[in-house]
């Protein structure tokens, strides 16, 4: 079976491309990315194909080492409407982002935020510990004030993050333009 070095680099240099898109925060370019990056998996399954060959039709004569394998095709185009339907999913979300907020740009989430810190808590502690082993808590005292004052800062952050108008529907999924009431 020989592959064709084309498709592959075409499918290695599309999967690269769209995985990059992917990763951004812009809904948009997540959008563009995801479809970049199946057109370039399908590449790699039709690839797998092998070359091309007879029509997949079984008739008296004809030798099964020259028939093409239906497989790869019919996988081939069930990822072409799994794509779609994911396109058409971020495509919404775009669009209601954009609804909501003016831009399809994707915020760091608040809980992630407070993972994060919490982590980095965690590890400074553990420094000042094994710094000032042996010195006492008096040591470190101003070191510690001041990650407790980072901590209040931040959980200061998530209190205004989650402030909201207290209607729940309203704050889930956001409320519609004036122009469509």
């Amino acid at each position: 079976m020989s592959v064709s070095a084309t498709l592959l680099v075409c499918g290695i240099v599309l999967v690269a491309a769209g995985g990059m898109l992917i990763l951004t925060r812009s809904l948009t370019r997540v959008l563009i990315g995801i479809i970049v990056c199946g057109n370039g998996i399908n590449l790699f399954v039709l690839a797998s194909a092998g070359r091309a060959g007879l029509p997949p039709l079984l008739y008296p004569g004809v030798a099964h080492s020259r028939v093409t394998d239906p497989l790869p095709q019919a996988i081939v185009l069930t990822a072409v409407v799994i794509t779609l339907a994911t396109t058409a999913f971020v495509l919404a979300m775009a669009y209601r982002s954009s609804q909501l907020t003016g831009s399809d740009f994707v915020p760091d989430d608040i809980a992630d935020r407070r993972v994060v810190l919490r982590a980095q808590i965690a590890e400074e502690r553990h420094e000042l510990r094994e710094q000032h082993r042996g010195e006492g808590k008096r040591a470190w005292r101003e070191e510690r004030r001041e990650q407790r004052h980072r901590i209040r800062e931040d959980r200061a952050f998530q209190a205004r993050a989650r402030d909201s108008s207290g209607d729940l529907w309203d704050d889930v999924l956001g409320t519609d333009p004036e122009e469509s009431r």
